[in-house]
C-alpha cells in the first residue's frame, strides 16, 4: 500500500448523535467542525478526522474499533475526562518499557460503550 499516506478519517456508529457530539466535543475536548443530513457529525483530532454516524436504516449502532488518543501528560487528561464525566475502565498503566520511553495506556467508554484510550509515550530521563 505505497500510496497510502495516512488515516484520513475514522467512522463510529452511535445511537444518538446529539449526546455523542456533547461528549466528544465538551468531555474529549475534539473540535467541533460541523454536522450533515442524514445523522452525520465530524471533529478533527490532529490530521485526522472523526465522523460520528448514525446507522443506517434498522440497523443497530456497532461497538466501533479503539480510537487511541495521544496526550503529553496521561495523568492530568485521565482526572479531566473522569472529572467531566466520562466512564473509565480504570487507571492510568504502563503498558511497555521501550529503550527510549514507556508507553502508558488509560481506557473509557463513550455513550454508546465504544471502548477509546489515552495514550502517552513518556520519555525516559
Amino acid at each position: 500500500m505505497a500510496g497510502v499516506k495516512r488515516i484520513g478519517q475514522i467512522a463510529v456508529a452511535v445511537s444518538n448523535l446529539e449526546r455523542a457530539v456533547a461528549f466528544y466535543r465538551d468531555v474529549v475536548g475534539l473540535r467541533f467542525l460541523f454536522q450533515a443530513p442524514p445523522g452525520l457529525a465530524f471533529f478533527m483530532c490532529g490530521e485526522v478526522r472523526l465522523m460520528l454516524a448514525l446507522p443506517e436504516k434498522d440497523q443497530p449502532a456497532k461497538v466501533a474499533s479503539v480510537i487511541y488518543y495521544l496526550v503529553d501528560d496521561i495523568r492530568t487528561e485521565y482526572k479531566a475526562l473522569r472529572d467531566k464525566g466520562a466512564k473509565a475502565e480504570g487507571e492510568p498503566h504502563l503498558i511497555a518499557r521501550m529503550p527510549d520511553h514507556e508507553l502508558w495506556m488509560a481506557f473509557f467508554r463513550d455513550p454508546d460503550d465504544n471502548m477509546f484510550a489515552l495514550m502517552s509515550e513518556v520519555r525516559n530521563g
